[in-house]
This record gives C-alpha cells, sequence and structure tokens, in this order.
C-alpha cells in the first residue's frame, strides 16, 4: 500500500519522469518494470485528483476584494439566464 502523498504536483512529475526513465533501461526486470509501473499510475492518480481540486477551488477576485468559489459563480450565472 502507498503512503500518504504530500510531495507537490512538480516533486510528483519529477517522480514520474524518473520511473520513465527506470522503465525504457533495458536491464530492468520484468517484475521492477510491473512494479515501477503501478507506482507511476498512482502517482498520475494522485496527480489528477490534485488538479481537479485545485479546479474546483478556482477563485474570482471581487470587486470589495472578497472571494467567490467559481462553482458558486457558476450557479449565479444559471439563476441570471
Amino acid at each position: 500500500m502507498l503512503e500518504k502523498n504530500t510531495a507537490t504536483l512538480e516533486e510528483n512529475f519529477a517522480k514520474i519522469e524518473s520511473i520513465l526513465a527506470d522503465l525504457e533501461r533495458s536491464d530492468i526486470s520484468i517484475e521492477d518494470a510491473f512494479n515501477k509501473y503501478s507506482e507511476g499510475v498512482a502517482l498520475l492518480r494522485h496527480c489528477d485528483e490534485s488538479i481537479d481540486k485545485v479546479e474546483k477551488k478556482v477563485l474570482k477576485l471581487m470587486e470589495d476584494g472578497g472571494t467567490e468559489i467559481f462553482e458558486d459563480l457558476e450557479k449565479d450565472k444559471h439563476l441570471n439566464e
């Protein structure tokens, strides 16, 4: 089981690049390749979830200096139509 991933997206992308480099080696065993592949897939899923969370928290700076969650803006937009 993977540990809780607290690395930044940049750190995870660097790990993925390292995994890809390892997978491209001609001397990697099938077992090691499978383990690296599994680790890479888990990291990609974690990155995807992190990006989704950021997208959902897109904020709009309002005239009064406050912020509003993007999802709320979409609801308001539909109410005004």
